[in-house]
């Protein structure tokens, strides 16, 4: 089995530092969604998620809220995938996390 290290290792601390700067949002709704997810799971996603995620962070705040509180779900599935996968991760108890 991979460890939380081997991943961190496989991206760069520049890329995950700002990845944790990024999901800091000017909306503190989000920030309790975001921060927990990359801080977390960043690390365990693919290249390709990854790539999704730094997709989502250039979204306006707005869109994200609706997001996430299902109001509303993305055009692209990759992102709808992806948000599927942080409301996920947000309803799991903290163990699970």
């Amino acid at each position: 089995m991979t460890t939380k290290d081997e991943f961190a290792g496989m991206i760069s601390d520049e890329e995950l530092n700002r990845m944790r700067w990024a999901s800091r949002r000017g909306m503190l709704e989000l920030d309790l969604v975001l921060e927990p997810f990359v801080a977390a799971r960043y690390v365990h996603l693919d290249a390709s998620e990854r790539k999704v995620f730094q997709q989502l962070m250039l979204c306006e705040d707005q869109d994200l809220f609706s997001w996430f509180l299902r109001r509303e779900r993305p055009g692209d599935e990759e992102l709808a995938a992806l948000v599927s996968k942080i409301l996920e991760f947000t309803r799991a108890p903290p163990e699970a996390r």
